[in-house]
C-alpha cells in the first residue's frame, strides 16, 4: 500500500463531531484514511508522497446525487421553457441518442464534475433507444476511465402518450422488459462490497411518464435484490396537478400509497412538499436530492431545505441534467443551495457549514454510504478535495468554510478517489479536456442534425 500524507491545510471534517482543524493533516493508506489530526503527520507514517497543502481547506469529496449525463449533448435547448414544455422539446432529440452519445456525455460531465470537487456521482439513465445498445455499461466504463466513485441508476419509463403519460411512445419501453433490465443491471454490475466503485440503484423516472404498476414492481425487486430506489418527484406544479388529476392524490402520497417511502429511497427535487409531507420524509429517513441551479433554470421554485433537515431527511445535492444545469459543476450547487435558501427564509435558514454537510455528508447518506463517505474520519474511503484558498479572491476571508461557499468558485485543486490522484493542481489527470471537448460537440451536431 501508498502512504499519502496531506499537510499543512485547514480540515473541515464533517465528521461525528463536525471537527475542523486550522492547520492539520490527513494519512491516506491505500483507499482509506488512517489519520486526521493537528500538525504535522505523526513521524510513525512513513509517506511515500508528501502534499504541502500550506493556504488550502481540505473537505471529503462531494457527492452528486441526481444527474443525467446524456443530456451534456443538448445543453441550451428550451432556454425559457417550464419542466413539461422543456421535456416535450427534448424528447424527439433524445431519442437519437446511442452509445457514442453516451460515453462522449459521460466522460465529458463526470470530468466536470471531477474538477468541481465530486468524488462520487449518481445518474439516473431512462432513455434506451432500441438501437442503442448497453447505455449503461457504457456510462459505468466512462466512470471507470475517469475515476470517479458511480452509482448509476436503471431508469425506466413505460407510461406513453398513449397511456396518458408524458413521453412519446417511440422512446417507452414494456414493463417486463424494463423489469429483466434492472436485474441484469444489478447482476452485472452492483457491487455490495465496502470500498465498491460502482452500485446500481433502480429509478422508475416519474409519475408522469410510469406506470404504478412498474413503480410497485421495481420497489419489490430492489428491495428484493438490497438495491436503492430513486425517482424524480414534486418538482412542479403541472406535476402537482397531473398526479391530482389522474390518480386523486399529492404525488408524495401516491408514493407513499406504493411503499415508496424509506431510508433506502432518494427523491430528486421535492420543490412542492407541504409542512405534513416534508415531516413525512423526516419520519421515514427518504433521502432528497437538492438541485437548486436546475430547479431555478426551469423556473420550477425553490425545495423547503431547511424545514426537510429539521425534520431528520437526509438531503444530498444534486447538478441535475445538464440540458437543466449547464454548468454541471458540483462546488457550484453549494453557493446555490445557500443563497436560494436564504432568498427564500432570510439569512439564518442555511449556514455554509449546512451547506458543505449537503454536498458530503448528506449526499452520502442518500447513496447508503454514509459508513464510508462524505467524512474524513480515520476509516472512512480516502476521497479527498483540497481547495486553494490563497488566491486574491478569497484574501482576507478568515474562515475557509466560508470562503469555500462564498468565494469565487474556483476549480478543485486536488482530488483524490480512494487515494488515487485524479486532478491536481486543478488539471484533470485521467482525460485530456480537448479530446472531450471535441467528442462532446460532435455528438451535440449529430444528434441537432438528427433532430424532427
Amino acid at each position: 500500500m501508498s502512504i499519502t500524507t496531506i499537510e499543512g491545510c485547514a480540515i473541515a471534517t464533517v465528521d461525528d463531531a463536525r471537527r475542523e482543524i486550522a492547520a492539520g493533516h490527513l494519512v491516506l493508506d491505500g483507499d482509506r484514511i488512517v489519520a486526521v489530526g493537528e500538525g504535522p503527520a505523526p513521524v510513525q507514517w512513513k509517506a511515500d508522497h508528501r502534499i504541502d497543502a500550506s493556504g488550502k481547506l481540505a473537505t471529503p469529496g462531494l457527492v452528486n446525487c441526481h444527474h443525467h449525463l446524456y443530456q451534456w449533448a443538448t445543453r441550451g435547448y428550451a432556454q425559457d421553457a417550464t419542466l413539461f414544455e422543456w421535456l416535450v422539446a427534448l424528447y424527439p432529440v433524445w431519442a437519437n441518442i446511442d452509445d457514442a452519445t453516451v460515453a462522449a456525455t459521460a466522460r465529458a460531465g463526470l470530468a466536470a464534475l471531477a474538477r468541481s470537487g465530486c468524488t462520487t456521482s449518481t445518474d439516473h439513465h431512462y432513455i434506451f433507444p432500441r438501437h442503442a445498445g448497453d447505455l449503461l455499461a457504457v456510462e459505468i466504463d466512462a466512470a471507470r476511465a475517469i475515476g470517479v466513485r458511480f452509482h448509476p441508476c436503471r431508469g425506466a419509463m413505460d407510461l406513453g402518450v398513449s397511456a396518458g403519460g408524458l413521453p412519446p411512445d417511440a422512446i417507452v419501453e414494456d414493463r417486463d422488459a424494463i423489469l429483466t433490465a434492472c436485474a441484469e443491471a444489478i447482476d452485472r454490475h452492483h457491487d455490495p462490497s465496502p470500498g465498491a466503485r460502482v452500485r446500481i440503484a433502480l429509478a422508475p423516472t416519474s409519475p408522469f411518464s410510469v406506470s404504478r404498476e412498474l413503480m410497485v414492481e421495481t420497489a419489490e425487486l430492489a428491495r428484493r435484490r438490497g438495491v436503492r430506489l430513486h425517482t424524480h418527484l414534486a418538482e412542479t406544479d403541472d406535476e402537482e396537478r397531473f398526479c391530482l388529476e389522474r390518480f386523486g392524490v399529492r404525488p408524495l402520497q401516491y408514493l407513499d400509497d406504493m411503499g415508496w417511502l424509506g431510508d433506502d429511497v432518494w427523491l430528486a427535487h421535492c420543490v412542492h412538499l407541504n409542512a405534513d409531507e416534508t415531516a413525512r420524509m423526516g419520519a421515514t429517513g427518504t433521502g432528497v436530492a437538492h438541485c437548486p441551479t436546475s430547479n431555478g433554470r426551469l423556473g420550477a421554485g425553490i425545495a423547503p431545505v431547511p424545514a426537510l433537515l429539521a425534520a431528520g431527511a437526509p438531503v444530498g445535492l444534486g447538478v441535475d441534467g445538464a440540458a437543466s444545469n449547464e454548468s454541471g459543476e458540483l462546488v457550484d450547487e453549494l453557493r446555490a443551495a445557500l443563497v436560494l435558501a436564504r432568498a427564500k427564509a432570510g439569512p439564518r435558514a442555511l449556514t455554509a457549514r449546512q451547506a458543505l454537510e449537503l454536498a458530503t455528508r448528506h449526499g452520502a447518506r442518500c447513496l447508503g454510504r454514509d459508513d464510508e463517505l462524505g467524512h474524513l474520519s480515520v476509516g472512512a474511503l480516502a476521497d479527498v478535495a483540497l481547495w486553494d484558498l490563497s488566491d486574491l479572491g478569497y484574501a482576507g476571508i478568515a474562515d475557509p468554510v466560508f470562503a469555500l461557499a462564498f468565494g469565487p468558485l474556483r476549480p478543485v485543486d486536488l482530488l483524490v478517489v480512494g487515494g488515487e490522484v485524479i486532478v491536481e493542481d486543478g488539471e484533470l489527470r485521467t482525460a485530456d479536456p480537448l479530446t472531450l471537448a471535441a467528442d462532446l460537440a460532435r455528438e451535440s451536431r449529430r444528434l441537432a442534425k438528427a433532430a424532427p
